[in-house]
């Protein structure tokens, strides 16, 4: 899974739905939401992007969506925010909500 930056982030994001989570390589939830997402990006390949920002590499990001708490998940729709889930997320509920935007 792709991680971006500030670099990149706007590009990447623009178009489409994205999934981002918002992650600390120190973080345990976080390193348990990672199988959760690869499984969701299999299933929904094609139809949802889905990268990773790390927290301590990309501040100015985390800011900016108001990260204050990981992992955070972050759903945007052409760049705009739709939804932001705090904590571990389950997949069947992650997938519920990510396919009402599809």
């Amino acid at each position: 899974m792709e991680i971006l930056n500030k670099d990149n982030f706007e590009e990447q994001t623009k178009d489409g739905i994205v999934v981002v989570d918002f992650f600390a390589t120190w973080c345990g939830p976080c390193r348990m939401m990672s199988p959760i997402l690869e499984e969701v990006q299999e299933e929904l390949a094609g139809k949802v992007k889905i990268f990773k920002v790390d927290v301590d590499e990309s501040e100015e990001l985390a800011r900016k969506f108001g990260v204050m708490m990981i992992p955070t998940i972050v759903i945007l729709e052409n760049g705009e925010q739709r939804e932001k889930h705090v904590g571990l997320w389950q997949k069947d509920d992650m997938l519920d909500e990510i396919k009402s935007y599809l």
